[in-house]
C-alpha cells in the first residue's frame, strides 16, 4: 500500500478527530501520549481507535492497546485487509505486536527521534539499541545513523505520514496539540506509577 496525499490526509483526520480526543483523556489520567487506530484499508473507515492505558497495564501501549480491543469486536475485518496508524513510530513491543497480530503495513505520525527530542520519551531508541542493535566488533558499540529496524520486511512494511509539503501545516497543527500533551503528561508522569515513565 502506498501513501498518496489523500490516504495521508485522512490518517492525519483519524489521529485528530479519533485518537487525540481518547489521548487527551488518558494523559489526563497519567498515560503515555502513545495513540493508534485501525482502519479498513479498502475505504480507510475507522475499525477501532485507542490510546495508551499503562496505568492499568504497563503493557496497554497505543497499539498494544489498540490490538487488543480489534480481537474484543465481535466482528472484525482480517488484519491483512487493514492499515494500521500509530501516532509516533512502535516500539520494540508495538512493532512485534503489529507483526504477531498481522498487520502487514503500518504509518506513524511522529518518529522514534521525535519521541525522544520533542516528547522527552527516549526508551524506544534506548531499548532499541541496547537489546536489538547488534554491536559492530571493531567499536564494540551499535553503528552510528543505522536504522534501529527493518522499516519493509517479510512480516511489515512501515510508512511515515510526513512528507508533502501540502501537509506541512496541518502536520504543525497537530504536532502543537502533541505538544501540550507531552507538557501535561511530563507534569504528572511521576504520580502515575509507570515503569519507564
Amino acid at each position: 500500500m502506498s501513501l498518496d496525499l489523500a490516504t495521508r490526509s485522512r490518517l492525519l483526520d483519524v489521529i485528530e478527530q479519533d485518537v487525540v480526543p481518547l489521548t487527551r483523556a488518558g494523559v489526563r489520567r497519567g498515560n503515555k501520549l502513545f495513540g493508534a487506530a485501525i482502519l479498513r484499508a479498502s475505504d480507510l473507515s475507522l475499525v477501532v481507535a485507542e490510546t495508551n492505558n499503562e496505568i492499568e497495564n504497563p503493557l496497554w501501549h497505543g497499539e498494544i492497546h489498540a490490538i487488543k480491543r480489534f480481537h474484543e469486536l465481535p466482528e472484525r475485518p482480517d488484519p491483512a485487509d487493514c492499515l494500521f496508524l500509530a501516532t509516533h513510530e512502535p516500539c520494540s513491543l508495538c512493532l512485534s505486536g503489529i507483526a504477531w497480530a498481522g498487520f502487514d503495513s503500518f504509518a506513524y505520525l511522529f518518529s522514534h527521534q521525535d519521541s525522544a527530542d520533542s516528547f522527552a520519551i527516549p526508551h524506544d531508541i534506548r531499548i532499541l539499541r541496547a537489546v536489538y542493535a547488534v554491536r559492530d566488533p571493531d567499536r564494540d558499540a551499535p553503528a552510528e545513523g543505522r536504522d534501529l529496524y527493518n522499516r519493509e520486511n517479510e512480516f511489515f512494511t512501515s510508512h511515515a505520514i510526513g512528507g508533502p509539503a501540502e501537509l506541512d501545516e496541518r502536520i504543525a497543527r497537530i504536532a502543537q496539540t502533541y505538544d501540550a500533551l507531552s507538557t501535561t503528561y511530563q507534569e504528572s508522569k511521576g504520580s502515575a506509577g509507570i515503569p519507564l515513565a
